[in-house]
């Protein structure tokens, strides 16, 4: 494994074998999972999946069995086992059925398997994903928030443990696939500039200031060019997204918020960019479809066919940029100031949006109040100096008893 500095990637694999690759899929159901497994369905001759995993989609869980016929089906909650086993067993599908924050852990850090993809959202994906970096694996990592909550953990666990950490998030994806091949310690001896990170601006990019009060979670969830959870789509349209993304680029990329520009590109084509000393500017390109960072991570160094269609330039209107309005936005300036403060910051400002945004989904509070409970939760709850795991998910605790005190108070 090499040390960009930069980052933790591992560079030494070699070329896609011939055997296959042994995959265990966290969050399978969701839509990264999904489109996971669309790719994988297209080169059988190099995958083979070993466990699925989901939260509470348990039919689609048993049909994705069914068709992959994995060794191992996951339920986070137990009191799902029941169901889908007699789905299981009504389908003739016969697999081992592990439930629990402990299972999930077990088949990302199992012995036999090669990859793990992460694909769990929010926090309850940080330890299933730690289990496997601390295992060695081959980590795509499409949960975000398992490094903005413990980012110098996390760092310190992939270098120590020798696992390969490839970022499946598309803007992520594309840094990396834009950043110099050779070994490098910093930005500066790369002679990289700044990085570039592009974001669509959401659904409510143009809507007038005072209409984002009367949002209802529906229009908050459609999204203009991905296809994406519920709650991934309202962190979107808060552009909260945008600022757990700042910190996880500053995490992989060993840079600040200083070194990173966020540009709002409404169309999606250009995922992301990094700018060189020499005025040059590369940027990765397609159309907005996640199996392609999913592809990259699955098969990289080597490239493989994803099922994404070509991007077909002839058709493109025209390609616009502009700076994001913290005004209007002011998640993404919430996100800069947590991963400066440091500590337990990060992780306390993702715990108050998670549920900050489900009493949003819930109807319990107003769109535009999410970044005002966060703002609150990060001035209410002590920050610390991050020395173990434990602090990190009592920072959580802390943070989300504080939201949910706060959501409660609004409604009284």
């Amino acid at each position: 494994m090499v040390d960009f500095g930069l980052g933790v990637f591992g560079l030494t694999a070699p070329e896609l074998e011939v055997d296959k690759r042994l995959i265990t899929v966290l969050g399978s159901t969701g839509s990264i999972g999904v489109n996971t497994l669309d790719v994988i369905a297209r080169h059988p001759d190099l995958f083979s999946v070993y466990a699925l995993t989901a939260n509470h989609n348990i039919q689609l869980l048993v049909e994705q069995c069914v068709k992959f016929k994995p060794r191992f089906a996951v339920v986070a909650d137990p009191a799902k086992v029941a169901e889908l086993r007699e789905l299981l067993a009504q389908s003739g599908c016969s697999i081992d059925v592990l439930a629990g924050k402990d299972a999930l852990s077990e088949v990302a850090a199992a012995e036999s398997v090669h990859m793990v993809m992460a694909a769990i959202v929010g926090a309850a994906g940080l330890l299933p994903t730690l289990a496997a970096v601390n295992s060695g694996k081959r980590v795509l990592l499409a949960n975000k928030e398992a490094l903005v909550m413990a980012g110098s953990l996390f760092i310190d666990a992939v270098r120590s443990s020798g696992a390969e950490l490839l970022p499946i998030d598309s803007e992520h994806n594309a840094i990396f696939q834009c950043l110099p091949s050779q070994n490098i310690e910093s930005l500066d001896h790369g002679g990289i500039r700044k990085i570039l990170l592009t974001a669509s601006g959401g659904p409510f990019l143009n809507t007038p200031a005072p209409e984002l009060k009367e949002v209802t979670p529906e229009q908050a969830c459609n999204h203009p060019n991905w296809d994406m959870g519920r709650k991934i789509s309202v962190d979107s349209a808060t552009m909260m997204n945008k600022g757990l993304e700042l910190i996880e680029a500053c995490w992989l990329f060993n840079t600040s918020p200083q070194r990173v520009q966020v540009v709002i590109h409404p169309e999606s084509v250009v995922h992301s960019m990094v700018e060189y000393v020499d005025g040059s500017v590369l940027a990765q390109m397609g159309n907005p479809d996640m199996r392609t960072p999913i592809a990259h991570g699955l098969a990289w160094p080597a490239r493989i066919e994803s099922g994404v269609k070509s991007l077909d330039f002839m058709e493109l209107a025209g390609l616009h940029f502009e700076a994001p309005d913290l005004d209007r936005f002011p998640c993404l300036r919430l996100a800069a100031e947590a991963f400066e403060l440091g500590g337990t910051a990060a992780a306390i400002l993702n715990a108050a949006n998670e549920v900050a945004v489900q009493a949003f989904l819930d109807g319990k509070i107003r769109f535009t109040s999410i970044a005002g409970i966060v703002e609150d939760a990060l001035n209410k709850v002590p920050h610390k100096v991050v020395t173990s795991l434990e602090q990190v998910l009592e920072a959580d605790e802390q943070a989300r008893k504080v939201a949910t005190m706060l959501i409660a108070r609004s409604n009284s």
